[in-house]
């Protein structure tokens, strides 16, 4: 064998074990922090099991957007296919061949839904436990008590998963998906008195997710998701400007902006639309109580 070959081979060799050394790197770290678990107070919850309740609960599956990822039928499906970055699915809520209601108990439930954390005790992926840690107990008991209730459905859904970019991403921390670290330690109610008031409202937009987006302050700006998004609007008073009550209503019922412009269809108004004409009145009851503030502002 020649000496330029031998230097070739060397070369690829070389090459060869750092991308070895590499891969082997990312995997190891993207997988500490999916195997990662994280503590989640047991939660003591009661299921009702009244009619009133359950109607309940089916409601606020639609308007918390529960069915958004798992499904018109809480079936489940895959929620985001992202090539090299990853898959994630939203699992079935049923009863059903490859559900997981037939043996999840209140707890499994409360850890899941407002902690973002598996029977293992690792975190769950996209799933908005930093909102629903909002839910007051009664609410997130009638939630639980439709799910329980719901007719099985039998559909085997393939786990999340990540692809060697979303393996490096998740090694960098740069891939924000696992949403346990960020579900905060909030003191939910018991109750929420279910009122036309800017509190009711405030309560809504919580549960909703209208924060994530437009931000605690309402101002609106980026929102963090896949590129060209365009940036959230300010919902302050400062913000809407002239828009009335009715103009609000019509954008959460239609989609519409008052000049006829439709909303991009990332802002999920179709979710709002479920919301009964007196939840959609304390929205805007709260809205309209927040401080007026520029675009972005803090």
């Amino acid at each position: 064998m020649s000496r330029p070959v031998r230097i070739i081979l060397l070369i690829l060799f070389v090459i060869a074990a750092i991308l070895f050394l590499s891969a082997s790197a990312i995997w190891g770290l993207s997988e500490r922090e999916l195997r990662r678990t994280y503590s989640a107070a047991p939660d003591e919850l009661t299921i009702p099991t009244d009619s009133t309740s359950i109607a309940r609960g089916e409601h606020l599956t639609r308007v918390t957007g529960c069915t958004l990822c798992h499904g018109a039928d809480l079936g489940g499906g895959v929620y985001a296919d992202m090539g090299p970055v990853g898959r994630v699915t939203g699992p079935n809520l049923t009863t059903g061949r490859g559900g997981i209601a037939a043996d999840y108990s209140p707890l499994d439930w409360t850890r899941a839904i407002r902690r973002g954390v598996r029977r293992d005790s690792t975190s769950l992926i996209m799933m908005p436990s930093e909102v629903y840690v909002h839910l007051s107990q009664e609410d997130l008991g009638a939630i639980v008590a439709y799910l329980r209730t719901r007719p099985p459905v039998d559909r085997e859904v393939p786990r999340s998963r990540f692809g060697p970019v979303g393996r490096a991403l998740l090694a960098t921390g740069k891939l924000d998906i696992l949403v346990a670290p960020k579900t905060p330690d909030y003191k939910y109610a018991a109750r929420v008195e279910q009122t036309e008031t800017p509190d009711y409202g405030r309560y809504l937009a919580n549960i909703s997710g209208c924060h994530g987006c437009h931000g605690f302050g309402l101002s609106g700006g980026q929102v963090a998701g896949p590129p060209g998004l365009p940036p959230a609007a300010n919902l302050t008073p400062a913000g809407l400007g002239s828009w009335t009550e009715a103009d609000f209503v019509r954008a959460m019922r239609e989609g519409k902006r008052p000049d006829g412009t439709m909303i991009d269809e990332f802002m999920p108004w179709q979710q709002f639309a479920e919301m009964t004409d007196s939840e959609l009145r304390a929205l805007w009851l709260y809205l309209q109580s927040a401080p007026p503030k520029a675009f972005g502002g803090k």
